[in-house]
């Protein structure tokens, strides 16, 4: 006789979670959970990067951060997604974006 497959909806399985003990709150779980996702996965994080800098939670370089992408990377997956590119960014950012694209050009300026 065999066993028919039943899957778990994910309500069980995070109610039995939560009765192990293994983590202090399901919240802290989740977050495990999305951020191994997020370490197997760079397609999912690079995608996840875009769409926060599309929403305005992220600007360019710290969605480029964040990611693991370069800005120029980034722009390139942003350019691929449709999604436009605006001005999010602090003075600061700016000029660190400059400083970075500089010494990757191996143009250091003071």
């Amino acid at each position: 006789m065999s066993e028919t497959f039943v899957p778990l909806r994910l309500r069980d399985e995070l109610d039995a979670l939560a009765d192990t003990g293994l983590y202090p709150s399901e919240e802290s779980f989740l977050a495990d959970a999305v951020n191994t996702l997020l370490a197997a996965r760079p397609d999912v994080r690079e995608a996840l990067a875009c769409q926060l800098y599309a929403r305005g939670v992220f600007s360019l370089g710290r969605a480029a951060e964040w990611s693991g992408l370069t800005i120029e990377t980034l722009k390139a997956a942003l350019h691929r997604r449709g999604i436009a590119r605006t001005a999010f960014e602090s003075p600061d950012e700016i000029s660190a974006m400059a400083r970075q694209t500089l010494r990757a050009a191996g143009r250091n300026q003071p």
